[in-house]
């Protein structure tokens, strides 16, 4: 009986599979490409959320650093590398302010732009009757930025109080009689109302930093960062170039 139940026991041993050194290399690589795969994963997590995480600070400097740079406004069409396409320093519109910026933090709104575009066409402004995007121009246009950044979630009603508007902040507006305008809300803060903030912008002689938050109709207020803070370091108006 004893040998039987023996015998049974090694024929059902001999059912399973031998654990070979090459079985054993088989699980351990498949082990290992899954953890590969779950790090790609989280990096490129990380990556997709590092311009919303980049320090303001950065930002708010990449702007400033403009002033004393660009010191012309110059609207002409330019065939631009992509990506990272870019006019002259010493010239640009509105908008360049704006992804000179971004591009010091990590993120290039040509591209950004372009790519969303790309995807979604009909969900930007029609008026320039494009029948696809354009990445020398598309990202340079007020209209075009705006949209953007709405469909990233990162609009905010506009409203007539200084204190709503944070360091970092994008606000567009029309100057009279109809051009779209953008600027870069600053840390500094005005010498007359230290509740509002000066802004970073070019509006027709290069970059600069002035008074002039609620000068123009506000047509739209974005925030990229959740929280737009600057650290506290503040400024008052005469520390302003």
């Amino acid at each position: 009986m004893k040998m039987k139940k023996q015998m049974k026991r090694g024929r059902a041993l001999l059912c399973y599979p031998p654990f070979t050194s090459s079985f054993l290399l088989n699980i351990l690589v498949g082990v290992v490409s899954n953890r590969a795969m779950k790090l790609r994963s989280l990096l490129f997590l990380a990556l997709a959320a590092s311009a919303s995480a980049a320090p303001l600070d950065d930002f708010l400097a990449g702007a400033r650093g403009q002033i004393g740079v660009t010191l012309e406004y110059d609207p002409a069409y330019v065939t631009l590398a992509y990506p990272g396409g870019d006019v002259p320093m010493t010239g640009g519109v509105c908008t360049d302010v704006i992804v000179r910026a971004f591009r010091k933090v990590g993120l290039d709104l040509q591209q950004a732009v372009h790519e969303d575009m790309a995807k979604s066409f009909s969900a930007y402004p029609q008026q320039w009757g494009l029948r696809k995007p354009d990445a020398n121009i598309d990202h340079r246009r007020v209209l075009n930025l705006a949209r953007y950044f709405e469909r990233q979630g990162k609009k905010l009603p506009v409203t007539k109080e200084a204190a709503d508007y944070k360091p970092g902040d994008l606000v567009t507006c029309i100057v009279p009689p109809h051009l779209p305008h953008i600027v870069i809300v600053s840390e500094k803060t005005s010498a007359a109302d230290p509740q509002r903030h000066l802004i970073i912008h070019n509006i027709g002689n290069g970059a600069r930093e002035e008074d002039r938050l609620f000068e123009f109709e506000i047509t739209g207020h974005y925030r990229w960062w959740k929280e737009s803070s600057s650290g506290g370091t503040t400024k008052d108006a005469k520390d302003a170039k």
